[in-house]
């Protein structure tokens, strides 16, 4: 080979690129092409010395970015030519640095490589509840600290028996430094305990946890990063004593089925669904039911969904495999309260609700709960982004001047943080609306800060000065001397967090619909539309007030908005001479005071959110109880909207910065075809929007916030716009809801600070 047709390229790789096979991708991929030089791993990703013949090196470089491993991400990409180093061969070396900034992967489901040699008897990991390789398997849930290798996780306590280690040392071998690999002989163990003490392990403990189920007898069992609490799907009673042991009386259960075909069998899935579902990340998704279904109907009781999801463990595997019935599969604790991460505190907090726990040794050190999304079009949206999605990087072009960290909303919550060009997410951490809620938090970023050793130098809320999020922030800035604090509108860390993911450098429409947040006047907004850029929002419209008995605790309680409704327009001997079911669950006392706490605005401070429009319309419907868990008002519409559509909609008006429902109200009440209101109402929503859209033709659409999970909503009003060639964003990655939040703080904490 003549020198003069040499080369040689030195290439850094920054993203998701270590612990990921990355480096026995380059060495195998190397070798194809007749290369030489190296590959190693340093604090920001992964640095490749590569020489040969110019067409070689080409063909190389094309295959690096196009045939990734699986859970790899490149988010960018440096190529400089340097002078010939006369490789001899092609190598992987050690680490040459301590300094850590790559970025931390999310847990996967089993590959299917590892589901063959799962399947196959002839394989000495046959039926192993523990099988992974380094395109599959446990990352964030186990990690102590970077860089991810086995000493640093909670295999540390598992020493590789020879075959294991030969296959770890191999780069032709897929579990080459796969840090979770094990085998029968050296891994984790399985054990089951019931509430009568009675313990076994390996095959015994799961034998006898099949037996339990089948028994319609509720168990906890150890997933990735925390516990279900799991019983037969199809049973009544299974179902209705759970519910009654977790104090959880109509939010819908999760169930884990066998294969796709078993969900097939309850549920319409369109072809977006099923690919949803199969996905690696294998989410939550939520699905259309099927009438005349196996599943009990205190599954998902009053709505026509259901949250559904395949085994993602190699355990959990072996479970259904042994199992003909789908099963529920929730998370294991308390409302309020994280995920619950070990047997200790499941038989410690638990004991009265499960008569069993299927655990094992290997300690989860990151608790991440499940992700739900929902297909919408061809497309879906993400309502919880944890396992499997989170935790996640996003590479932004231009460089801030300070490190930056995102404290989220008080529901919902997550964590984000920025340093060297990388936004980071955190999974979903929850309501904080509990110590232990809160601590959980606490405990989330510290680890973040300990694993990226950052420490920020701008902190950005909510201004909400209720959220626990906020009262931190402050405490922490007062605490350290030059850190900066900046507070975000919620509505507009809505718009920035779709405009973040889309990387949307302009000004837009931004439609933020959701049930409460903080606004500038001191009142709880929800029905947003405004004017926003990266650096500055207008809000143009929004919902004509809605008085609140009670203040927020009037979102529990649907009929008191809705009589705050009617008496926006009827007078109090109006609604006492009103007819229908609503007023008839207020006694004439009941009536008299509410109008009274109206007109004095005694504990009745105004929203202007959608979300408490939608409890107004819902009781409207006829629906009077309490709400047992938040958005069901807005499912039960969505069910209603499905089953009884309508293509008609409402009266209404969108004038002097107001989008009033009045006439909307007014129809309401007095709509003959009762079954028909949720569908019209959701059509007016829609059409509002649209009309809106229509007014400002020359921006891009963004739609924000938890109202927008409205399936039926969002479709109508997707669908209404590519009729009209209106360019809209949806946000995908980042979850619509207030799990959205901190990465829309962020965004602005970069782009729209000064310095």
């Amino acid at each position: 080979m003549c020198i003069k047709n040499l080369s040689c390229l030195h290439i850094i790789i920054n993203g998701i690129v270590q612990g990921v096979g990355f480096r026995p991708f380059v060495y195998n991929l190397a070798r194809q092409h007749r290369l030489f030089g190296y590959v190693l791993n340093d604090g920001g990703g992964v640095v490749i010395d590569v020489e040969g013949t110019d067409a070689s090196l080409k063909s190389f470089v094309m295959d690096l970015e196009q045939k990734t491993p699986p859970l790899a991400k490149i988010d960018h990409m440096d190529i400089v030519s340097k002078k010939l180093q006369s490789y001899s061969a092609f190598e992987i070396k050690d680490s040459q640095t301590s300094r850590v900034s790559t970025m931390l992967s999310a847990d996967i489901s089993m590959c299917e490589e590892c589901l063959e040699e799962f399947q196959d008897e002839k394989n000495r990991r046959f039926r192993y509840p523990f099988i992974n390789c380094t395109n599959c398997g446990v990352r964030y849930t186990i990690i102590k600290q970077l860089p991810y290798d086995r000493k640093n996780t909670s295999m540390c306590d598992f020493e590789m028996c020879d075959e294991c280690a030969k296959e770890y040392e191999d780069p032709t071998n897929r579990r080459y430094h796969a840090q979770p690999i094990s085998c029968y002989n050296c891994g984790p163990q399985l054990f089951f305990k019931s509430s009568e003490g009675k313990i076994l392990h390996g095959d015994s403990a799961l034998q006898e946890v099949v037996e339990y189920i089948k028994e319609k007898k509720r168990i906890a069992i150890q997933g990735m990063g925390g516990f279900h609490l799991v019983c037969d799907a199809t049973d009544d009673k299974a179902i209705l004593k759970l519910r009654e042991k977790k104090n959880r009386p109509t939010k819908p259960f999760a169930i884990m089925f066998h294969n796709l075909k078993a969900i097939d069998e309850v549920a319409l899935l369109s072809q977006n669904d099923k690919e949803l579902i199969n996905q690696s990340r294998r989410p939550i998704v939520i699905v259309q039911k099927k009438e005349n279904q196996i599943l009990s109907a205190y599954v998902a009781p009053n709505i026509d969904v259901l949250g559904v999801f395949l085994p993602y463990t190699p355990l959990h595997q072996c479970l259904l495999d042994a199992l003909s019935i789908p099963i529920v599969a929730t998370s294991a604790n308390f409302s309020d309260e994280p995920i619950i991460t070990s047997e200790e505190e499941i038989l410690n907090k638990l004991s009265t609700v499960v008569e069993g726990v299927l655990y094992f040794d290997r300690k989860i050190v990151n608790g991440c709960d499940d992700s739900v999304v929902m297909g919408i079009n061809e497309s879906y949206i993400s309502l919880r982004a944890s396992r499997g999605m989170m935790p996640r990087s996003f590479y932004v072009k231009e460089k801030g001047t300070k490190t930056i960290l995102a404290v989220g909303a008080h529901q919902k919550n997550t964590l984000s943080l920025y340093f060297d060009n990388n936004i980071i997410v955190s999974p979903h951490i929850g309501d904080l609306n509990s110590l232990e809620a809160f601590e959980y938090f606490e405990r989330t970023l510290e680890f973040f800060k300990k694993v990226y050793n950052f420490e920020p130098e701008r902190v950005v809320c909510d201004k909400h000065p209720n959220y626990e999020t906020t009262k931190w922030a402050k405490k922490y800035v007062r605490e350290h001397e030059n850190v900066e604090l900046v507070e975000v509108q919620h509505h507009y860390a809505h718009a920035l967090s779709v405009m973040g993911e889309y990387e949307l450098d302009e000004e837009v429409l931004a439609f933020c619909f959701d049930g409460t947040g903080y606004g500038d006047d001191g009142l709880l907004w929800g029905g947003e539309v405004f004017l926003a850029s990266s650096k500055e929002y207008r809000r143009i419209y929004s919902l004509q007030n809605i008085s609140l008995f009670g203040g927020e605790k009037a979102i529990k309680e649907p009929k008191k908005v809705a009589l705050a409704l009617l008496f926006e327009i009827y007078t109090l001997e109006e609604v006492e001479a009103l007819d229908i079911p609503l007023v008839n669950s207020f006694k004439k006392e009941e009536l008299k005071t509410l109008f009274v706490m109206k007109q004095k605005s005694l504990n009745t401070p105004f929203s202007s959110s959608i979300g408490r429009l939608f409890d107004g319309v819902y009781a409207l419907c006829g629906y009077l109880e309490p709400l047992g868990f938040e958005g069901e008002s807005g499912m039960i519409l969505e069910s209603l909207a499905q089953k009884y559509e309508s293509d008609r909609c409402y009266s209404y008006e969108v004038v002097d910065g107001y989008i009033e429902y009045k006439a909307m109200l007014l129809e309401i009440v007095n709509e003959k075809e009762k079954k028909y209101i949720a569908s019209k109402f959701i059509n007016t929503l829609a059409a509002v929007v649209l009309d809106i859209a229509l007014e400002y033709k020359d921006k891009r659409v963004v739609l924000a916030g938890g109202v927008f999970q409205n399936k039926t909503l969002l479709q109508r009003i997707t669908q209404a716009f590519e009729m009209k060639n209106i360019e809209y964003f949806i946000p995908k990655e980042i979850p619509i809801n207030d799990g959205g939040i901190s990465f829309g703080q962020i965004y602005f904490g970069l782009k729209g600070c000064n310095g």
